[in-house]
Order: structure tokens, then sequence, then C-alpha cells
């Protein structure tokens, strides 16, 4: 009888260790802080405009994740990576990224467009996307591989002096404030609050602008490695409660 209890032994050892661990079903979902769409809570998953209902369509769909807080261009290094389980939340789904990421529907849309400014520049009067088309010379500050949708086909052909940022927002802000750049292009939420919260003296110097032809803000998604398998995409859609 030892013997074959020895084969039992070692036979429920190979079909345990043939099964997946659970740690290989857990997405790993990465996030940087970009109030109002992404603000870390205490458990470590992101709320805003964004992360809510991103959060919500994980939970709803049932599938185990780990919420990582680091910065864009590391998400997007993630995301690029083609065996590991990852996600990002709140990107737009651009035909370039499709080459090496995979998009659930989407979990929220933009109101608007809006320029982020100087009062020295918004005393120019600019009023139109073609009128800020005839000056070349405005200096447009872009955050490092960001993507602005619809408009970036109308910063190259428009082709301002560009000045790229890795910076937090806060910093990006002080640029435009202090006069180092002239603009940026925000949402009309993201602006908004930056006023409200983030601007604090240098709300003094700061205008909102709205263009008459500015398109309409893109929808944002979450958007996975080509890794993670087409179930899990198909049941964040189904969880996703976004019209």
């Amino acid at each position: 009888m030892a013997p074959m209890r020895c084969f039992a032994v070692l036979a429920t050892s190979l079909m345990l260790t043939s099964l997946p661990s659970l740690a290989d079903d857990v997405i790993h979902v990465s996030y940087s802080e970009r109030p109002p769409y992404l603000l870390p809570q205490p458990d470590g998953s992101p709320a805003g405009l964004t992360g809510a209902p991103a959060v919500a369509a994980f939970k709803a769909a049932g599938i185990p994740v780990e919420w990582l807080k680091v910065p864009s261009n590391r998400q997007l290094a993630l995301v690029k990576d083609p065996h590991g389980l990852n996600c990002t939340v709140g990107w737009f789904a651009m035909p370039e990224r499709s080459m090496y990421a995979k998009f659930t529907k989407p979990i929220y849309r933009d109101k608007s467009w809006m320029l982020l400014t100087n009062a020295g520049f918004a005393a120019r009067g600019i009023t139109s996307m073609g009128e800020l088309a005839a000056h070349s010379d405005i200096r447009v500050l872009v955050k490092d591989n960001f993507s602005y949708a619809g408009l970036d086909k109308f910063i190259q052909k428009w082709q301002p002096v560009v000045a790229v940022s890795t910076a937090p927002t806060v910093k990006m802000i002080q640029s435009v404030a202090k006069g180092a750049v002239d603009m940026m292009f925000v949402s009309e939420e993201e602006g908004n609050y930056i006023l409200k919260h983030e601007a604090g003296e240098l709300s003094a110097n700061l205008r909102l602008l709205s263009l008459k032809d500015m398109p309409r803000g893109p929808e944002r998604h979450i958007m996975c490695s080509k890794a993670v398998p087409d179930e899990i995409i198909n049941r964040l859609n189904k969880a996703i409660t976004f019209k």
C-alpha cells in the first residue's frame, strides 16, 4: 500500500504544479496621479473621472488587480511588454498604440479642449484655431509621450515652438504662468481643476481660453498589453457602464 500512497501524493503534486498560480491571473494596472482624472486612494486604487469607472469595471468583472502608481512613460513601457499582464487607465486609443496595445470600450469622454495660457498671451486676443495656426512663434508646452488626439495633426501642421516636458502638471503650469512658454492644451475638466486647486498664487497670471472652433475632447479607455487575453477585455467591456 505504501507505494500506491506515494504514487497518489506524486500525482497530486504534479496536478498542483500544472495549475496556473493566482498571481499569474492578476492584472497589473498602472496610473499616475492626475486630478481630476486619477487620484490615489488609501488602498492604492485610483478615484477620479477615469479612475473610479476603471476600478468599478475590474471589480464588476471579477478580475484580480494590483494597482501600481508609476510615471506615464513607465506605464507605456509596461503596456509595451508583450509578456506582462499590464493595463493602464485613461489613455486615448490612437492607431499607433494599437500596434502594441488593446483597448476597452471608452470609460470617459472629455468635454472640450482649451488653452491654458498666461495673461500676456491671452492679451493677444486669439479667438480661433485658424488665428492660432497663423502664429508659428507661439511656444507650446506638451507632455512627453502624450497624445492630444484630434489636436495632434493640427500641431504637426501648425509647427509652433514645441517644448516637451516630463514634469508633473504643477511644474508645467509654473512654466506657463512665468512666461517660459505661452500655452499648453488642457481639457476643460483639467483646466478648471488646475485653476481651482493647483495653481495657487500662480492663478493670478493664468487664463483658460476656449477657442470657438476647438474640437470636442476625445474618449478615454483602459489600455492593456497584447498579453492580456481577449476574454479579460470582453469581461471589462461588459462591465463598463459609460455610454
